[in-house]
């Protein structure tokens, strides 16, 4: 259960597939960078994190480590048209590309968080199941004093402090209440700003 010949053969097919590649990728002509990106994406890249969720513990051999990591080198070196004695870290920083272990964990954490049994986060959830805004909402025509008007701010930020979602209460021109609220690392901007909606309108449903 070590993986030694799942990872071997991942090495001799890419290794094949990229010195098929070096013929039509030189110096000076042949296959520019964005061509070899989208081969590195669309068919090197696949073969490399297929069913990584099983084997990625290999990563804490140095020997398998480093057979991922040279055939990622391979590959750049040939899309930055760089020498052979670039290091890889700075070959992924010219060529654009995330270095292979990092992706392999990043794929590894998403395969748990949306198919596995690991956090509630971003959890699929079949279309049937989802909760029709009818079952749940009720619309109330109100005709409240118009000087009695509440105006709510809000806003959503994720940066690399953490996620975070922020709001303003007026009562008029009044500053009546702010609201924070701070979100899992891995929600979005997007989420955030959604959560400073939802939570507004709790707090107005409250207030009246």
């Amino acid at each position: 259960m070590t993986f030694r010949e799942h990872i071997n053969y991942i090495e001799e097919k890419c290794t094949k597939l990229i010195f098929s590649l070096a013929k039509s990728a030189k110096l000076t002509w042949g296959l520019k960078h964005k061509a070899l990106k989208t081969i590195y994406t669309g068919a090197i890249l696949p073969l490399i994190i297929y069913g990584v969720s099983v084997w990625k513990g290999v990563l804490n051999r140095s020997c398998y480590k480093a057979k991922l990591v040279r055939i990622q080198r391979l590959i750049n070196i040939r899309k930055a048209k760089a020498y052979r004695t670039v290091s890889n870290d700075a070959l992924c920083t010219i060529t654009g590309l995330m270095s292979i272990n990092i992706k392999i964990e990043e794929t590894s954490k998403y395969y748990e968080i949306t198919k596995g049994e690991g956090s509630l986060y971003d959890k699929e959830m079949e279309v049937k199941n989802w909760i029709h805004p009818a079952k749940h909402i009720t619309i109330i025509d109100s005709h409240e004093d118009s000087t009695q008007n509440i105006h709510v701010y809000t806003d959503g930020n994720k940066n690399e402090v953490g996620v975070g979602a922020g709001i303003a209460v007026f009562s008029g021109n009044r500053l009546k209440t702010t609201l924070k609220y701070r979100l899992h690392e891995r929600c979005t901007n997007n989420q955030a700003e959604q959560m400073a909606i939802l939570k507004a309108l709790e707090y107005i449903q409250r207030l009246k």
